[in-house]
């Protein structure tokens, strides 16, 4: 089996067993953001504990890019601190992911991140 069946699998995976696809009730901050294109829509909290994030989750419904990326984005959040958030990049959602992502993928790809990135930018600095 190649690196990108693997990956193809871990997607799948994630999609029908997303990781912490809660809400949480006491966040520190909330982001949400929607693919206008096809309806996928994420909601991505984060509690920070001491400035590191002590749970992330999300909430929403897509495909199974968007969902698996937003379940891998709260494993990979959980314990950085709010400056490590901020260095996230659209490059560590493709690492995650492990696939070649088609343009029109790219939106789906990127939900969660776009979510977390609002989330930052409302959080007090």
């Amino acid at each position: 089996m190649d690196n990108e069946e693997l990956y193809k699998q871990n997607i799948l995976d994630h999609y029908k067993n997303p990781r912490n696809k809660r809400k949480i009730t006491d966040f520190t901050f909330h982001g949400s953001a929607v693919n206008a294109s096809c309806g996928d829509k994420i909601d991505f909290y984060v509690n920070l504990k001491n400035d590191a994030a002590d749970d992330a989750s999300f909430t929403g419904e897509g495909c199974a890019i968007s969902q698996a990326a937003a379940s891998m984005l709260t494993e990979k959040v959980t314990g950085k601190t709010s400056s490590e958030l901020r260095f996230l990049s659209p490059g560590d959602i493709y690492t995650m992911l492990g696939v070649k992502i088609s343009p029109g993928r790219v939106s789906c790809a990127l939900l969660a991140y776009q979510a977390l990135s609002k989330a930052l930018a409302s959080a007090k600095r």
